[in-house]
């Protein structure tokens, strides 16, 4: 057997993986965006030079005609013309329509975007030409010459040549024109961009313009060498391997990318004959696995997530609401869905029941991207698993129910840990591409493996029964369902209330937490790796439970069920619902396909095949317009009318500014450090980034019970020195806690041992509540959960004085505050150090004096603070011992008094900020 034949019958898939994987890099580079749809622009582009050939146009609107024949016969030329043309005008209205709005979404938005032009397209284009497929005449040469036992056709390696010539002529264009350098400056930041005149909307436009070409150009290539295949099995799930090319060549260079392509679509080809050779390889589903095995490679070991462009401005994901009055939410829901049960009859209930179903599947998304935030599009296909494997517990095992769906569960829960493994080292929209993969491969190394299901590519399930009582659904026609349908709305509960108490827990909390900021999250003593582990897991639980429900219901698991484009439409369609919130996910569920809205739309309207369009729109426009779905504004209104409400009752309660004008600033008090013992000890710490060094060779120690300042000039290396103190700078030298080692600690980790910090860009979870930020914090005390930690959070809460603020979400609160709550978020693990980093920042003068009476009240509770800023009149006002650095070396330290006769402190610091007489007597003024 030939291997060089085998691969060489690849060139033709690898040719299309790589001309879309550089189509997705191009995308990418210009907006940030993943786009899913680039098979259906390929998909579009091949049906209209088909049709085209033929002497006919086919429109993508709707309400025109079908085709429309045209005057002419276009030849090749005429045909590349027109059809790449159009395709650019797609792109072109893509961009301006849907992705130019979506610019500082987060990326979980984006990607229901492309899901949602991805849908559109592909329905729009089936509905117009039929799902039968087309063909289209040839363009290269069809001669064949024969390696081995492998027949290749030359088509096909002109196809590769083809696509080989294109990423070479993009790669020099990119890397040499001014368009190039204007698109990589605009990826860089798009701040910069605007500031060298460059507008990054324009560019993104032309490359989404230019993408479009590219994907419409591969679409027509392969059309080019066989038929138009039913396209949403074929061209949608190109995009599978196109997307493992565009991460080997890190969604930045188009070579590696269209060579990865190439390459991928090659060693598909061979894996298909190694079966022949190795018995122990999968006979099916082993192309599938090449992108899987090249994506994890790639991602999860060299542990590097895609480049992040840098926005003009971010919107987060939306709020996650935290549910009240769970218990009387529940009792409500449940007889309100009894009531919907008996009601309804024949296939109004058959829909109902659907809901439920797919309630329970919606709820596994609310958990693991609406709280935690991990892009996870394999929540389906977990589902599935766990149905295959119900069959074995409980027709191997003998297993009865309920138990062996519980255990089919776990399954699913552990594998889900093994899919959120990748979370680990990467994030965003890197573990959408991972979990998506996975989902494709274990649809086809299992659920399509007749080795495992059998030739009717499915299995058997036993039917359920608790305590004699037949749960079976009842496949009959004359079956009432209702048992089955109290057993499938019993789960959604079960399900809905445990997300719920979930939400409200402080686990939940820091899942939110993660969501909005990792290192913020890490900072306040969160273990993000743990806390995305747990999150995959309890949503993977819930996902198999539903799978189970789901096979229940049909009596069979089938891979038809658990398809990845279903999933895709499920993750999508939980979006629009609300996918931050309980409501939203049980509402996804009647969103679903054959649920009840798409049956009642049916019935009422006949929409039919428009069902689908409608869905997408709306989708894409919810995405645009209402980033919390559609039961957001719900939501938002019950929050206005609670806060109104308690503004009555508690009346307008003071703020910072009120505090300020009441409360009489002390005189700075200084305390005694001669016989304090060193809390901190900093020896040799030395940092540098590649050739840089930011800090060389920093020795000073922290008293216990003193508050420290820590100053320089900008860049000195004052909040790299914080950075590497707290485990988020990678440094050398000795950092000591209580004479505790901190070398090899995590961020976390130095928390529990006592050492907390706030940021300068304050990085609160804008979605959370006050309560909720510090709850976080509260989370990582050395104490943990229980009476102890509440008495700290309100105590903090009480030092602060920001008791009217607890039911704020933080998004809504002023700079003065926002600053509080950074510290209280600190301050409320009870930590022995506390370090600030540009605490006044933003603050007016009479604002800084009242932070400096906190400040104290602080170091009164029994915190030490090492803190950086600006501020020099409060810093040399409020701290009893200062540090200065210049450009990463240690230039004095001592008391106020010293620091302010200091000529080189002078000189390098204040001098340079005030003017050195300025700066003197200014320090001799606050030292009086």
């Amino acid at each position: 057997m030939s291997h060089l034949g085998n691969l060489l019958l690849g060139t033709g898939n690898g040719a299309v993986f790589a001309a879309l994987a550089i189509a997705l890099v191009v995308t990418y580079r210009s907006s940030g965006v993943i786009n899913f749809a680039t098979g259906s622009i390929a998909l579009y582009a091949a049906y209209v030079y088909s049709y085209l050939r033929d002497g006919q146009f086919l429109p993508l609107l709707p309400g025109l005609d079908k085709t429309y024949k045209l005057p002419f016969m276009p030849n090749v030329y005429t045909g590349f013309a027109i059809s790449l043309t159009l395709s650019a005008l797609l792109g072109l209205t893509l961009y301006l329509a849907v992705f130019r709005p979506l610019r500082a979404a987060p990326p979980v938005a984006k990607v229901v975007a492309s899901l949602g032009v991805q849908i559109l397209l592909v329905t729009l284009t089936v509905n117009k030409a039929g799902a039968s497929g087309a063909k289209s005449k040839k363009i290269y040469p069809t001669s064949k010459f024969k390696l081995g036992a492998a027949v290749v056709s030359t088509d096909r390696l002109w196809f590769a040549l083809t696509v080989i010539i294109l990423a070479a002529v993009l790669g020099v264009g990119f890397k040499y024109t001014r368009f190039g350098l204007a698109t990589r400056a605009a990826a860089e930041t798009e701040k910069g961009a605007a500031v060298s005149r460059i507008s990054p909307q324009r560019v993104a436009a032309i490359n989404w313009m230019l993408s479009s070409v590219v994907a419409g150009l591969a679409g027509i290539l392969i059309a080019s060498m066989s038929s138009i295949t039913p396209p949403p099995l074929a061209y949608t799930f190109y995009i599978i391997p196109a997307l493992a090319a565009a991460v080997l060549g890190r969604f930045e260079h188009l070579g590696l990318a269209a060579a990865g392509g190439l390459a991928i679509g090659m060693l598909g080809s061979e894996t298909l004959f190694l079966p022949q050779t190795f018995s122990w390889f999968p006979k099916v589903g082993g192309p599938e696995l090449v992108p899987l095995v090249i994506v994890l490679l790639v991602l999860v070991v060299r542990g590097k997530p895609l480049p992040e462009r840098g926005a003009l401005l971010q919107r987060s994901l939306g709020r996650a609401p935290r549910p009240r009055n769970v218990p009387a939410t529940a009792a409500i829901s449940v007889a309100l869905g009894i009531l919907a049960l008996l009601a309804l009859h024949g296939e109004w209930r058959q829909a109902y029941i659907i809901s439920l179903i797919f309630g329970t599947l919606s709820l596994s998304l609310v958990v693991v991207s609406g709280y935690a935030g991990q892009i996870s599009l394999a929540q389906l296909t977990l589902a599935g698993t766990a149905a295959y494997s119900l069959s074995y517990i409980a027709k191997e095992w003998g297993i009865p129910f309920p138990v062996a769906p519980i255990l089919a569960a776990l399954f699913a829960t552990a594998l889900g840990v093994v899919v959120g493994l990748p979370a680990l080292r990467v994030r965003g929209l890197s573990v959408a591409v991972v979990t998506l993969s996975l989902a494709v491969a274990i649809e086809n190394v299992w659920f399509k493996n007749t080795d495992i299901v059998g030739l009717k590519g499915g299995v058997d399930i036993p039917k359920p029964k608790l305590f004699g009582i037949n749960l079976d659904y009842g496949q009959s026609k004359n079956a009432s369902h209702i048992a089955f349908g109290l057993f499938a709305l019993t789960v959604l509960t079960l399900a809905g209330t445990g997300v719920a108490f979930l939400r409200r827990s402080h686990l939940g909390s820091a899942m939110v937490a993660v969501r909005a900021n990792e290192r913020s999250a890490a900072a306040a003593g969160v273990d993000v790796f743990r806390v995305k582990l747990v999150a995959f897991a309890i949503a993977s639980f819930i996902a198999g439970i539903g799978g189970t429900v789901l096979a229940y219901r049909y009596g069979t698991a089938s891979d038809s069920q658990y398809l990845p484009l279903v999933g895709l439409g499920l993750f999508s369609t939980t979006y629009l619902a609300g996918i931050t919130s309980v409501s939203g996910g049980v509402a996804a569920g009647f969103l679903g396909g054959s649920a009840v809205v798409y049956y009642a739309t049916n019935k009422w309207f006949s929409l039919g095949k428009w069902y689908q369009i409608v869905t997408a729109v709306l989708l894409i426009v919810t995405v645009i317009t209402n980033p919390e779905g559609i039961t957001g504004p719900a939501h938002l209104m019950v929050r206005d009318v609670r806060e109104k409400t308690r503004k009555r009752l508690r009346g307008s309660g003071g703020d910072m500014a009120s505090d300020i004008t009441t409360s009489s600033v002390s005189q700075r008090q200084t305390i005694d450090l001669t016989d304090a013992p060193t809390l901190l000890r900093v020896e040799n710490l030395r940092v540098a980034y590649g050739g840089v060094v930011a800090v060389n060779d920093v020795s000073f120690d922290v008293p216990q019970g003193a508050i420290v300042g820590l100053i320089g000039p900008n860049g000195a290396g004052k909040t790299t020195t914080i950075d590497a103190l707290t485990g988020f700078a990678n440094s050398t030298g000795r950092i000591s806690l209580n004479g505790v080692d901190l070398e090899g600690k995590r961020p976390h980790q130095r928390v529990k041992l006592g050492l907390t910090r706030t940021f300068q860009a304050i990085e609160l979870y804008e979605d959370l509540t006050v309560e909720e930020n510090l709850t976080v914090g509260l989370a990582s005390g050395r104490q943990g959960f229980g009476a102890v930690s509440k008495a700290s959070l309100d105590r903090t809460i009480g030092t602060l004085r920001i008791g009217d603020l607890r039911d704020r979400p933080a998004g809504d609160l002023s700079q003065g505050q926002r600053q509080l709550v950074s510290i209280g978020r600190a301050l409320v693990a009870e930590p022995d150090l506390l370090l600030l980093d540009e605490p006044a920042a933003g603050l007016d003068s009479m604002e800084s004096e009242w932070l400096s009476e906190r400040l104290r009240d602080i170091r009164d509770m029994g915190a030490t603070i090492l803190m950086v800023d600006h501020d020099v009149n409060l810093v040399l006002g409020l701290c009893d011992y200062i540090v200065v650095l210049d450009f990463g070396q240690l230039i004095a330290q001592g008391t106020p008094a010293e620091i302010r006769s200091n000529r080189r402190v002078i000189d390098a610091y204040l001098g340079t900020t005030h003017g050195e007489s300025h700066g003197e007597s200014m320090i001799e003024e606050v030292m009086q």
